[in-house]
């Protein structure tokens, strides 16, 4: 079996922290390098960790690319971003930055090693809302009349398009 895949394979990193305030459960980059840190070794790969930070437009990300090598010297990359938003309140740039690592950090590793993600909370809801109902069928085309001796056949009506379906989330 290739490496990487087996790594993938035996890689779990539950989510085992609890945010009373949003009311979900997550998991950290720390909980995911704890977890990985045995498999690495069982498997003699090295696991390394970067972090830079790019500018789109006027907005500052934190890009971090976490890279796998094995043995046979194969080196496996991934890569996650997160804005640096400098006006997160009750926070100073430190943390801010430290923030916007560990949460780019946490999706570059779990690209890598296919970290199941569970629940999400910023996936849709299990329910979304109900569709509209269907648009009725069109009416029966007429029924078409006896053509004049000499004049071409007439061009066939086509139906009526049915109404765009309402986007995703309209009430």
């Amino acid at each position: 079996m290739n490496t990487l895949l087996a790594i993938q394979m035996e890689m779990k990193s539950p989510k085992s922290k609890w945010n009373k305030f949003g009311g979900f459960s997550y998991r950290t980059a720390e909980d995911i390098l704890e977890a990985a840190k045995p498999i690495l070794a069982k498997f003699d790969a090295m696991l390394e960790m970067t972090d830079d930070v790019v500018l789109c437009g006027t907005l500052v990300f934190l890009k971090s690319s976490a890279t796998l090598t094995l043995t046979d010297g194969a080196k496996h990359t991934s890569t996650g971003f997160a804005r640096i938003d400098e006006n997160r309140k009750g926070m100073d740039a430190a943390q801010v930055t430290g923030s916007a690592a560990s949460y780019a950090r946490k999706y570059a590793l779990g690209a890598l090693f296919l970290i199941d993600n569970e629940k999400d909370p910023d996936a849709p809801p299990d329910n979304p809302p109900p569709q509209a109902a269907p648009a009725p069928p069109p009416p029966p085309l007429p029924a078409a009349r006896p053509a004049m001796p000499g004049t071409p056949p007439p061009l066939p009506m086509r139906p009526p398009m049915p109404p765009p379906a309402p986007p995703y989330g309209a009430k």
